[in-house]
Formats: C-alpha cells, structure tokens, sequence
C-alpha cells in the first residue's frame, strides 16, 4: 500500500492538490537580503515568495540532521535570522509510523533528541518538540508566525515526496539545505557507477566543501510564550502510538545522541583508527569506528569525523595512510551511495539492478539451490552457522560488521527463490533491525551484494552468475571465525 505523505505532515492529503487552490505564488521574488545565501550549492529553494511581514521566527524543521553543532541547515537558519533580525527555533514533529522504523529506533533517536534540547538552549536557539496527533508543521508555523522556514534534504524517497508536497501547500519560503553530506550532492548532479570513477570528482569539490561548520551565533534569542506547547524528550515518545512495531526492542549496545557519537568518535581515533587498516576486515574484533548509527541520525556530521581524523594524524595518532582509508568509507562510499539513492528510483528494490547483472542472474535463476524461507532466516535458524552469527549479532545488537553484511547479503541471495526476493528480504531485515538501517549506506551496499552496482562482472559461476560471490569456506580463513561465532552464538 502506497505511504501517504500524512506520516510527516497533518493535514497533507492529496500532493496533486492544484497549485491555483492553494494560493501559491512561485514566481515572487526572496528578498534581496536574502537572495544571496541562495548561492549556496547546499541550499535547494523548493518555495520563494516574501517573507511573512511583522514575523517572529525562523523556523528549522529539523529532521535528519539530528543535531545542534556542525549542522549546516541550522547555520542557514541562524543565517537568515540574523539577517531578518530575529530569533531561531528548531521544531521536531515525532510522528507514529515512520516508514519501516520500530521502537528500537525511535528508542536510539530519543535518546538525541534529549541532547538536541540541551544544545539548542546551551546555543541559543529554541527547541520544540510535538508528537502525534498535535505536531501539524503548518500548524506551527502559524502559531509562532515564522518568517521562513528551512528544512533538511533526504534522498529517500518519502521523505522527498514529503518536501515535495509541503513546498506546494506553504505560503512562506521554504528551503532544503544538504547537511548529509560534505560535497552537497548537486555539485555532482548524478551517480556513478564504481568508486575509482567517482573519486577523482569528489576530490576535485572537498577542498571547497571539507571546512569546519560556520556554527553561527544567534544575535536574537529565542524566548518561548509561556501558552507554546512542548514534549519534553525525557518522556515517552512514542506513548500511545498503537501501530507502532515494539517487536523489536532497543538495545544498549548504542546510546543515541551527538554527546555519545563524540564520545565514540574520540574513542575510535584514540584507540583503534591506528590499527584500523589491519583489523576493519576482522568481525571478531572491534576494529571500526561503529559510527554508522549516529550517521544514519545526524547525530554526528561526517565533516566532524574527518576532522577529528585530521587531528588525529596532526598528533601523530594515525598514519596519513591509515586515515586515507578509513576517510574513504566514511566520505567516498557513503557520498557514492547518497548519489545512488538519489538518482535511482528503484533504489530499494532489484530493478536497480545493472544490465549485465540482470542478465546474468536471470540465466542463472533454474539453477539448483539451497532454499529457506525468510522466518528461517530471520531467526538466524540456517545450516551455515557464520551467517547465523551475523544475522543475531543484527539482532541483538542492532549493528553487523561492515565485512560480515556482504557475505549475509550474498548468502541469502544464494537462499532465496529468486534476485527479487533476495533483495527485498535483506532490505528488510537490515531496515528492521539494524540502527543504521532505512540508509542510502545500507541500499546501496545491498544493491553491491546482490545486484551488482558499484561493482564489475566476476567469474561465472552457478546461482551468482557473474556476481562477485563470496563462500563462509574462504572467509573462515581470513579472521577467527570460531571466536565470532562464539561471542553471537553462545
């Protein structure tokens, strides 16, 4: 069934709604003072138009930028403000069903939201938090009488078609700002498709865009009307969302927020990136950075990461060796696979998939296989107990090892009854369980495992034709895969 755009905004029905019945005038000018943060490769004006007369606020619609610092859409907000001469608030509308998340989700972001309060106040912005059913964003931004109001970009597709339909219902202007990301992806104005093609382009742009966050001060203080409603994040909430999934319980092997992500990151540049090159592949050991969570929710910015990395080599912690490929995950493969969600439709399913891969896999699809069904692989109840381990350390930790998700993904393409459905159970799986799943990283690591993008044809082989496999025989060897198995297995 089709997800109505009702998820993210009250009283959004119908985004084929003629513009003449909503009054909308899309050729009126910005104001000139404002025209020239437009100029801004990261800031998208889904709405122009004049600004409210006799405003009180600008408004930041905060949502996949999870965080106060390093955060360029906020920095935009306070931009304009100031220049408008008024203060910011930052609004958060916690909504019942958000597309594929469950209470372990909600759980992790809860537990930001609680350090976006203290962040906002300790910077001077406002903070208002509403959940469902008393969250309408046009509502809200009648009551406090914003000015304007600034939004996060999202790649995926909901969110997008969400930005889409509000820009035809405001009456005040609207911008997107790509906080994502260090190269705003419309530098790049479409994917590509291996890494090594990318690369020389994304090297080309950081120098421009790889610079510490401008972190604006605010020159107006937010200061709340006593009758302005707000949910304080130390509460329950997702407190009476019935048709949320709570299956799924949180975990402490993370704690939410932008205060544990530094934490984590310090940890990581103090005591692993060193040995990062020689353990990142090994499962069994600690050897990433485990970021990826606080990514996923804008906890952290990757421009923090890297110059946390920076440092980190300037103090002689990490050799520039060392740092070049950990950055490359971070910035080259990540910024690759927002291209790829971005600029692909089917992102999420097998019609991603390259031509030769198509091919090959539909030749391929009579071949003899093992089979299980998905509630077997769901409870990790296979006769390969390395993708067992994998499957429960997801499970139970909310979080698989970088080098184990591409042998899971590849196993249950070998599982499955066809490609089709071996893409859409690992989409599943990884969105239900994983804290960094519903992610461009995780789409496009899938779309690699199983459909060959980003990736070339390999040898010819059964069930996998030409796409690269992987067998637990030949990956046993290159870790100690015992003591993995150990630790998720018992």
């Amino acid at each position: 069934m089709r997800l109505t755009e009702e998820w993210a905004l009250r009283g959004i029905h119908n985004e084929d709604v003629a513009l003449s019945q909503i009054g909308m005038e899309t050729e009126a000018a910005l104001p000139e003072s404002l025209t020239r943060l437009c100029t801004n490769p990261r800031i998208q004006v889904r709405r122009g138009g004049e600004v409210r007369r006799n405003a009180r606020c600008v408004v930041y619609w905060m949502q996949r930028a999870q965080r106060i610092h390093e955060n360029p859409a906020l920095d935009v907000a306070i931009e304009a403000a100031n220049i408008l001469g008024l203060p910011v608030v930052v609004y958060f509308s916690v909504i019942s069903n958000y597309p594929n998340a469950n209470v372990r989700h909600y759980h992790f972001m809860q537990q930001g939201l609680c350090d976006v309060e203290s962040d906002a106040a300790e910077r001077g912005v406002g903070f208002i938090l509403r959940r469902q059913p008393d969250n309408s964003l046009e509502a809200f931004l009648e009551e406090v009488e914003a000015a304007l109001l600034i939004g996060d970009e999202n790649p995926c597709r909901e969110p997008e078609r969400w930005r889409s339909v509000l820009s035809r219902r405001l009456k005040l202007p609207f911008w997107t700002v790509d906080s994502d990301v260090i190269v705003p992806s419309a530098v790049f104005g479409r994917s590509f498709h291996l890494l090594h093609h990318f690369r020389p382009h994304l090297n080309r742009e950081l120098p421009q865009f790889l610079v510490p966050g401008a972190n604006l001060k605010p020159q107006y203080a937010w200061k709340p009307w006593k009758a302005l409603a707000h949910f304080s994040p130390n509460g329950d909430i997702t407190e009476g969302f019935k048709s949320l999934d709570r299956k799924i319980r949180p975990v402490d092997t993370f704690t939410g927020g932008t205060h544990a992500a530094l934490r984590r990151l310090d940890d990581f540049l103090c005591k692993g990136i060193s040995a990062y090159t020689r353990e990142r592949n090994l499962p069994e050991r600690d050897g990433t950075s485990r970021l990826s969570p606080y990514l996923h929710f804008g906890h952290i910015s990757p421009i923090t990461i890297a110059f946390g990395v920076q440092r980190a080599v300037e103090a002689g912690r990490v050799t520039t060796e060392e740092s070049t490929r950990f950055l490359d995950q971070v910035i080259g493969w990540r910024e690759l696979s927002v291209l790829f969600v971005k600029y692909e439709p089917n992102y999420d399913t097998w019609e991603c998939a390259e031509p030769w891969a198509r091919k090959t896999l539909m030749e391929h699809a009579g071949d003899v296989r093992q089979r299980y069904e998905y509630d077997a692989l769901e409870r990790g109840e296979t006769g390969d107990d390395l993708w067992n381990a994998a499957q429960r350390q997801m499970v139970d930790t909310g979080w698989m090892h970088n080098y184990m998700r591409m042998y899971w993904a590849k196993k249950i393409l070998e599982w499955a009854p066809d490609p089709a459905r071996a893409f859409e159970w690992a989409v599943t799986l990884n969105d239900r369980y994983e804290l960094d799943g519903r992610d461009p990283n995780g789409y496009a690591g899938i779309a690699w495992s199983i459909v060959g993008r980003h990736d070339r044809p390999w040898f010819n082989r059964p069930v996998f034709g030409l796409i690269r496999p992987m067998s637990g025989a030949s990956l046993a060897k290159k870790f100690d895969s015992e003591l993995y198995k150990r630790t998720y297995l018992g």
